[in-house]
C-alpha cells in the first residue's frame, strides 16, 4: 500500500472516531443532534459528486484526478458512518427511510464495486498489449476482418486449395464480423481464441509450406481479434458501471431533498437548525 493510501486510511480512522466520540459524548443531551448529522451526510453527499464533475472538467486544474478518487473513497467510507450516527446506531422507521437506506446501499455497493474493477482493469488491459482507444474499436475490427477476408481469398488464388477459405467461412466469418466471447474476456477465465488457432494448426499438417505461412498470418489476426474483444469487454464494462453509480447517486440525492422538505417542512419541531 502507498504512502498517500496509508495517509488517508489513517485520517479516515481517525476521522470516524472523532465523530464517534462526539456522538457519544452530545447525543444524550442534544435534542438537535439529527439535524446536524443530517445536513452532515448531505454535504459529504455533495463533495462525493464533485468527482463526477471533475472527470467531465479535467482541463481546469483541480488537481489529479487519482488524487479525487481517494478522496472519493475516504469520504464515502466515512459517510457510511456518519450515516450510522445520524441513525442514531438502529434501524430506519418507516418505508420511506428505508428506502433512503437501501439507496445508499446501492450506491456505496456499486461504488465499492467499481472503485475495485476499475483499478483491475488497467492492469489486465497493460498485460494485453496496452489500451485503444474505446472508440476506435470497431473500425480496427472491420480492418481486421478486411484482411482476414482478403488473407482468405489468396490462399484460394494462390494455392488452388479452397482449404483454408472453407475453414474461414465456417469458423472465423462470424468471429471478425462483431466482438466475441463477452464473458470470457470479462471474467478472464480462459482463452476463447485458441481453440480456433489450435484447428488451423491442426489444418496445417495437410498444406503447403506457403499456405501454413497464410495459417500463421491469419492466427496472427485471429490473436489481434481476441485481444481488441477484450478490450472491448472490459472498457465496456467500465463505462457500463458509469451507467448504473451515477444514476443511483442523483435518485439517492433527489430522495435525500424530499427528506429535508418534509423532516423541516412537517415534523414536529420543524424549523430547527
Amino acid at each position: 500500500m502507498s504512502g498517500r493510501r496509508v495517509t488517508g486510511s489513517l485520517l479516515c480512522l481517525a476521522g470516524s472516531g472523532v465523530l464517534i466520540v462526539l456522538w457519544r459524548h452530545f447525543a444524550p443531551t442534544l435534542r438537535t443532534l439529527p439535524y446536524f448529522t443530517g445536513w452532515a451526510l448531505l454535504a459529504v453527499m455533495l463533495f462525493l459528486t464533485l468527482y463526477n464533475a471533475r472527470k467531465k472538467l479535467p482541463f481546469l486544474p483541480l488537481g489529479r484526478s487519482g488524487t479525487w478518487l481517494q478522496l472519493h473513497a475516504y469520504v464515502g467510507n466515512f459517510s457510511a458512518l456518519l450515516l450510522l450516527a445520524h441513525l442514531s446506531w438502529r434501524p430506519p422507521g418507516g418505508w420511506f427511510g428505508a428506502t433512503l437506506v437501501a439507496l445508499y446501499v446501492a450506491v456505496a455497493g456499486s461504488g465499492i464495486l467499481g472503485l475495485w474493477w476499475s483499478r483491475r482493469v488497467p492492469r489486465r488491459l497493460t498485460d494485453g498489449g496496452g489500451e485503444v482507444l474505446f472508440e476506435r474499436i470497431p473500425v480496427i475490427r472491420r480492418e481486421l476482418q478486411t484482411r482476414a477476408e482478403a488473407l482468405a481469398l489468396e490462399s484460394v488464388q494462390a494455392g488452388g486449395t479452397m482449404a483454408i477459405a472453407e475453414f474461414y467461412r465456417l469458423h472465423l466469418a462470424d468471429f471478425f464480423r462483431a466482438s466475441r466471447n463477452f464473458a470470457a474476456h470479462l471474467t478472464g477465465f480462459s482463452e476463447p481464441a485458441n481453440p480456433w488457432r489450435g484447428r488451423l494448426e491442426d489444418l496445417g499438417r495437410f498444406l503447403t509450406p506457403d499456405q501454413n505461412q497464410q495459417l500463421r498470418e491469419l492466427s496472427d489476426l485471429i490473436r489481434q481479434k481476441d485481444g481488441l474483444d477484450r478490450q472491448y469487454a472490459l472498457q465496456w464494462s467500465l463505462k457500463a458501471w458509469l451507467f448504473v453509480h451515477v444514476p443511483l447517486t442523483y435518485s439517492l440525492l433527489l430522495a435525500t431533498g424530499l427528506h429535508v422538505v418534509l423532516v423541516h417542512g412537517f415534523a414536529p419541531g420543524a424549523g430547527l437548525p
